[in-house]
């Protein structure tokens, strides 16, 4: 499995898609826990395809899923690093089986700009360990 992350945060619309183009990336699998509450429009998964983030990675041609149980239930707790890498060791082989079958290489994406302080590292991690992944953080 080929796989990136990347985070929103900092970059305009038009830096993360050369990002993402510039290394084929197919698929964002969006791993916030709450992708309706964007805090700017542009990042918001909306209700119908045709709007929101969907909407502009999908007229580049790059496919959007929205994987909310990746999400960091843990984000207010100041040791959520190590909570979210215990469920991960706990329920990882559940929380990331809708990532199979989903078309390569993809790329994880949360609004955390840089990933040593986001949780996409601890899946990206998590993935490398259990399923094989090559991993690049795309920052």
């Amino acid at each position: 499995m080929k796989l990136f992350t990347i985070g929103y945060g900092g970059r305009t619309k038009e830096e993360l898609l050369a990002l993402l183009k510039a290394n084929g990336v197919r698929m964002v699998v969006d791993v916030r826990l709450r992708p309706d509450r964007a805090s700017m429009g542009i990042w918001v998964k909306a209700k119908t395809v045709d709007k929101g983030i969907e909407q502009w990675l999908g007229e580049a041609g790059i496919g959007y899923r929205s994987l909310v149980e990746l999400g960091n239930l843990f984000l207010e707790f100041p040791d959520w690093q190590a909570r979210y890498g215990r469920l991960l060791e706990s329920a990882g082989d559940l929380l990331t089986e809708r990532l199979a079958g989903i078309p390569e290489p993809l790329c994880l994406l949360c609004a955390e700009e840089r990933v040593a302080e986001c949780h996409r590292q601890q899946v990206a991690e998590y993935l490398a360990r259990h399923a094989g992944a090559e991993v690049e953080h795309l920052e």
